[in-house]
């Protein structure tokens, strides 16, 4: 076998992999995302749209769109539903009338609040999944290399806003570290 062959054969093998561990964990936590985020009457895109608004404090149509992964009319078009539901406002600015931005309102930070109130660790086959690990070393995988190719294919503006979304913290009456107070998982 060639190099060019030999080289072939490992670019299908690792597209394969990834095609079909994604697709697995994709499955996997759309069906928990569905049952967390029922209660409001919420689908993914829209408790997707609620997060992006929340950690960007706002947000065009066009963040939501590249940071929620998502076509530019869907993200459009499911924050038109948000709207209608009181959850959004939509506004232009001065500067910029071609963008398209929304803002949560206080209704839609309370119900988006309120879901992530909602989680409960012991529904999600991820978080379960990955129990075994986080009981050997004591934390959750660090998922690095899975990073660090989704930062090749989005960029660093992606991550950062990901990890931005991540560590950020209300200071206001909802933090993280009130939800992790509540939680059943043990600590290391």
């Amino acid at each position: 076998m060639t190099n060019q062959a030999s080289s072939m054969n490992e670019y299908l093998i690792f597209c394969k992999r990834i095609t079909q561990l994604s697709k697995a964990l994709w499955k996997t936590i759309e069906k928990d995302w569905q049952q967390w985020i029922k209660p409001f009457d919420l689908n993914i895109n829209e408790h997707h749209i609620l997060w992006i608004a929340y950690h960007l404090k706002g947000a065009s149509i066009s963040d939501v769109a590249r940071y929620g992964v998502m076509h530019v009319s869907t993200a459009f078009n499911f924050s038109k539903k948000l709207e209608e539901r009181g959850l959004l406002e939509f506004s232009k600015k001065e500067n910029d009338k071609r963008n398209t931005y929304i803002q949560l309102t206080e209704k839609g930070r309370e119900i988006f609040l309120q879901s992530l109130e909602a989680f409960n660790p012991e529904n999600s086959t991820i978080v379960q999944g990955t129990m075994p690990l986080h009981d050997l070393y004591g934390k959750f995988p660090d998922v690095i290399e899975l990073a660090a190719i989704v930062r090749q294919i989005y960029g660093t503006d992606f991550m950062d806003i990901v990890e931005n979304s991540i560590n950020q913290k209300e200071t206001g009456s909802f933090e993280v570290t009130d939800l992790l107070a509540n939680t059943s998982l043990h600590q290391p």
